[in-house]
């Protein structure tokens, strides 16, 4: 049976469903010697905003028993920087390349829309709504409201497919994704970080010089896959699953649960090499389950009713 791994997000196509992770994967520039980048369903870049920042006080990551704290504080070259230095490069590669955008304000998002989202060589934009480890501004994951004018503001600047990032750290996340898909967006993608600290009791004080900060790696799976699955009963719009893959068979969790696409990210930087292997192995996984495509084994979990 031949296999088609092209996966659709709403406006967005890409060749498979294999994506890697914003803040995980530098500008990729950095990893050409050791990934394939033209293989990639999808590269996301290093998260920008519109002014350069500096990113927070040391210690910004710690290990866990079954992860990683971060709290870089999103770190990075700015806007005019990325444009200038950073796409050119990006542009050059035949892997969607879909830019990850942070802001404080509605205003800051249309912005950078405005810029990116025109600029040739990029696929798509990912809002990035709720970083955990950035204090001040308007979380815009945690209000659905909130998340549906960024997600239309952002839309309306551009004309790029719009992905909206979302927290786990809310009561209801399928709110917010309704919010998300009113607003316009061709896919959602679940999760961003889930909330955490990391305490040196010696010292009394907390490890991460931010106090707290975003846990991602295999402990936060489990509330990824619960995400998936109830946003999937909540919106019509793609999906795209992110948080603790590093094997295919995490990948085929979150696609029969409901995702459409995944993302790479903090196995990047223990196994860099995962995701040439995991677009390798991806036909065998779908051929086992009698699909000869993405969209016919997404969404196919089959659930007690109740």
């Amino acid at each position: 049976m031949t296999t088609d791994l092209q996966t659709q997000l709403g406006r967005l196509t890409l060749p498979n469903p294999i994506m890697v992770a914003s803040g995980t994967f530098g500008y990729a520039r950095e990893m050409q010697g050791i990934v394939d980048l033209h293989r990639l369903g999808g590269i996301l870049p290093k998260t920008i905003t519109a002014e350069p920042r500096i990113g927070n006080a040391p210690w910004r990551t710690v290990e866990t028993s079954a992860g990683l704290l971060n709290a870089i504080g999103l770190d990075n070259d700015g806007v005019d920087r990325f444009l200038d230095h950073h796409l050119p490069y990006l542009a050059t590669l035949s892997a969607p390349i879909i830019v990850s955008v942070a802001g404080r304000t509605v205003e800051d998002f249309t912005y950078l829309a405005g810029r990116v989202g025109t600029s040739a060589g990029v696929a798509a934009i990912e809002l990035n709504l709720s970083c955990p480890n950035v204090s001040g501004g308007i979380d815009f994951g945690t209000n659905a409201e909130s998340c549906r004018r960024v997600v239309q503001s952002a839309r309306d600047a551009c004309d790029v497919p719009i992905l909206a990032k979302l927290t786990p750290n809310v009561t209801k996340i399928a709110e917010i994704a309704r919010g998300a898909a009113d607003g316009g967006a061709d896919a959602v993608c679940l999760i961003n970080t889930v909330l955490g600290m990391a305490v040196d009791w010696r010292k009394r004080k907390p490890v991460l010089g931010n106090g707290m900060g975003g846990l991602s790696g295999p402990a936060i799976k489990p509330i990824a896959l619960r995400c998936v699955h109830q946003v999937r009963q909540a919106v019509d719009i793609a999906i795209i699953g992110i948080g603790g893959i590093g094997s295919l068979d995490d990948v085929m969790q979150f696609i029969v649960t409901g995702a459409s696409a995944v993302q790479i990210g903090t196995a990047n930087y223990y196994d860099p090499t995962l995701s040439m292997r995991l677009i390798d192995e991806l036909p065998a996984a779908l051929g086992e389950l009698g699909a000869a495509t993405i969209a016919e084994a997404v969404g196919t979990l089959q659930t007690i009713k109740k």
